[in-house]
């Protein structure tokens, strides 16, 4: 599982011309999921992200969570992130069916509200247009197969 985490002042994301979900401060989150992920990837997934340290405390360094200040995420699917990109045109033959990665999307948001955070969410396979007020900016790669 891939995610790409931006710290945030707020984000949006719209589809067809409706707002489909939005927040203020908190992470916008590009999930994409593997072809051989599973529960257990989504959930250490869950755990990577909620716990990630990169909001500033009282002395300006990147030390605090999403829990601490009452951040929220905004989690929009995003299967390019398996790109192939060995050629200029690329392929996406290594992301996951959507019989897959559907209920690992859901897992993932799921785990993150069971953790007691406000999850909005895109729709999966929607053409969508996302919006976002960077802060930092601070954007973050996660992969588990990595760590």
């Amino acid at each position: 599982m891939r995610a790409v985490v931006t710290r945030v002042k707020n984000a949006s994301v719209e589809i067809d011309g409706r707002v489909n979900g939005q927040i203020g401060q908190g992470f916008l989150v590009l999930l994409g999921v593997g072809p051989e992920d599973t529960a257990d990837t989504a959930e250490r997934m869950v755990e990577k992200v909620c716990r990630l340290r990169i909001f500033e405390d009282e002395e300006g360094k990147m030390n605090l969570d999403l829990g601490q200040v009452g951040g929220a995420l905004l989690v929009v699917s995003q299967f390019t992130l398996y790109a192939d990109t060995r050629s200029r045109r690329p392929g996406f033959s290594h992301a996951a069916k959507p019989e897959t990665a559907i209920p690992l999307y859901e897992a993932f948001m799921a785990g993150c509200r069971q953790r007691g955070f406000h999850v909005e969410h895109g729709e999966f396979g929607a053409d969508m247009q996302v919006f976002s007020q960077n802060d930092g900016p601070v954007t973050i790669l996660l992969d588990t197969d990595k760590s």
